[in-house]
């Protein structure tokens, strides 16, 4: 008789064999440079979305030195629209800090792998099974969610110690063969089948035996984050216009929304006099937009666009940090997705 969890692997492989995922565009190679921008890209971002950002990045950067010779800004750029650009920052650093090994290559195990900008261990994990076939547990979103519903496990997954006890199941769990079938599985059964809304738990092979299921949790499980009021933010986006383009800054390195083109923040009551000492422009009329609110993990964020038609434009606004930008190009700017949306905005006024 197989134990409880070879039999969970076994299932698992099976259904992947016959139901899971063959055709994505980085799981017919080895190579862990393209193993390890997939799995980064598909951080928090679905598949389909990542597919066409995954064909451009390869077609730029094919291999990790073309990746480290970069400029952050190209790099971010490439990135725009994809999302939580700390990843791309990261994605960057730790390109640049493998090309500096003696070898130009990557740690070849789990463990030194998360060692890396940017790369946790369940990351770390995933590049090591499909790379090298390494016997490393993987416990993402979706895996967390396919193992607390399947074995009935409570408290938010965040918490260290239902993680900590995740964790432990995963490692439990994890085969002594078919590793890359099993990882893989897990992911497609979380992706496809065990979603976090409205699953399709008629077709899941482990419909017999999952425990919430069985006591018609699935809603419940795994347990949702513990609501927190957010602390309000606001600020005032200074969107200065001329014709048929607009000013935008970059932001700090370090910090919220580092390195990325944002709208300057500004205080009213000195708008005119800071348009014209710090960006050389002057004002022919101002009004306000409708406000946008954006949530970080931490607090929220309300900001006023004041849009500012220009009248006239001296040679200082082209210093570094500040660039004007076209509206019909600027879904290329590496700028967060409120600062898009508001760009997809302004190019309909």
């Amino acid at each position: 008789m197989p134990k409880p969890a070879e039999d969970f692997a076994k299932t698992l492989v099976a259904w992947q064999r016959h139901h899971g995922r063959h055709d994505l565009p980085w799981q017919a190679t080895r190579d862990p440079y393209r193993i390890w921008v997939s799995e980064i890209m598909l951080q928090q971002t679905q598949v389909a979305t990542v597919i066409p950002y995954y064909a451009r990045f390869m077609a730029r950067f094919p291999d990790v030195r073309s990746l480290a010779a970069a400029r952050e800004e190209e790099v971010l750029e490439l990135w725009a629209g994809l999302g939580y650009y700390a990843r791309g920052r990261n994605l960057h650093a730790a390109a640049r800090a493998i090309a500096a090994r003696p070898d130009a290559g990557f740690p070849r195990r789990a463990n030194a792998l998360s060692e890396l900008p940017g790369i946790g261990r369940s990351t770390a994990a995933a590049i090591a099974v499909f790379a090298w076939n390494e016997r490393a547990a993987i416990l993402d979103g979706n895996v967390k969610r396919v193992l607390a519903r399947c074995f009935g496990i409570e408290g938010f997954p965040g918490e260290r110690a239902v993680e900590t006890r995740l964790w432990a199941l995963a490692q439990e769990l994890l085969p002594r063969r078919a590793v890359r079938g099993y990882t893989q599985g897990l992911m497609d059964l979380g992706a496809t089948l065990c979603t976090r809304t409205r699953p399709h738990c008629e077709r899941c092979p482990y419909a017999g035996r999952c425990e919430a299921k069985r006591t018609k949790r699935v809603d419940e499980l795994p347990t949702r984050r513990p609501r927190k009021i957010h602390p309000l933010r606001e600020a005032t986006w200074l969107v200065l216009r001329d014709a048929g383009r607009v000013l935008l800054q970059r932001r700090p390195p370090q910090g919220l929304w580092g390195g990325l083109w944002t709208f300057p923040e500004i205080e009213r009551d000195v708008l005119r006099a800071r348009c014209r000492n710090d960006f050389g422009c002057e004002l022919r009329s101002t009004r306000p937009l409708a406000p946008i609110e954006h949530s970080f993990t931490h607090f929220r964020l309300r900001a006023v666009p004041l849009l500012c038609i220009v009248s006239s434009i001296e040679p200082r606004a082209r210093s570094s940090g500040l660039r004007w930008v076209e509206l019909g190009r600027a879904t290329a700017v590496a700028a967060p997705a409120p600062v898009h949306r508001l760009l997809a905005e302004l190019s309909a006024l």
